[in-house]
Order: C-alpha cells, then sequence, then structure tokens
C-alpha cells in the first residue's frame, strides 16, 4: 500500500525574492533621505503651483526673525559667502535657498546672487498648495 504523501514540501529557500525585497526598500530609503528638509532651523516655506523636488547638495536657509544657516551650521549674514564658497569651491553645484514667506525678497536676491556669482545652480524651495 502507498501511503506516502503525494505533494512533497520542498525544504529548500529561495533567497532571490529576499534580496529584491532589499534591494527595494535600499532604494526607497535612499530616494527619501534625500527629500528631508533641514533641521536646523524651522521655516514657513511660501506655496507654489509647481514644487519640483531636486537633490539638495548646499541649502541656505532664512528664518523669519533673518537666521541663517548653511547645511544646518547657523552662520551670520556675513559669513554666507565664505560658507558657499568653501561648499562650492572647484564645482558647480546646487544650492536650494529655504527662505520664510515673510523674510523680505532682497534677502532672497543677495543670497541667491552669491549663489549665482560662484556659478551655482539655484533653486527656492516650495511647499505645494
Amino acid at each position: 500500500m502507498g501511503l506516502q504523501a503525494k505533494n512533497k514540501v520542498n525544504p529548500a529557500f529561495s533567497m532571490s525574492s529576499m534580496t529584491d525585497i532589499i534591494f527595494l526598500l535600499l532604494i526607497f530609503f535612499m530616494l527619501t533621505s534625500s527629500f528631508i528638509t533641514p533641521s536646523g532651523l524651522q521655516v514657513n516655506l511660501p506655496s507654489s503651483e509647481t514644487s519640483d523636488i531636486v537633490m539638495q547638495e548646499v541649502t541656505v536657509s532664512v528664518t523669519k526673525d533673518l537666521r541663517y544657516s548653511v547645511n544646518d551650521r547657523v552662520v551670520s549674514r556675513d559669513q554666507i559667502k565664505a560658507e558657499l564658497t568653501g561648499l562650492l569651491a572647484d564645482k558647480k553645484g546646487q544650492v536650494v535657498l529655504h527662505i520664510d514667506k515673510e523674510v523680505p525678497v532682497e534677502y532672497l536676491v543677495e543670497i541667491g546672487g552669491i549663489a549665482a556669482g560662484l556659478e551655482a545652480n539655484v533653486s527656492i524651495a516650495t511647499k505645494p498648495y
């Protein structure tokens, strides 16, 4: 009498699906970590209809009480040019401006002019409607 089971379970474990999941998680965390806004100074960003997300190399933040930070490092207004020069030396970088919506435009133009003078691509961070 053949009382053996007809369907045998294969005890081998395939790792191919596990590596696919790990690879997808790695890509997800790498992409989302580059979209995180700086935590040095809290800035209330203005709204816009189109809000493109760019890779942030250098971040300049200005709060409504005119406190400045470059890459989460609090600096004075006079130190911004020196900081950007050091960070963008010998390369054409991307500078993202996180300017509070209550800051007068002259400060935005000043910092954008410094970054553009260093041949950096300048973009302004906004939040979508």
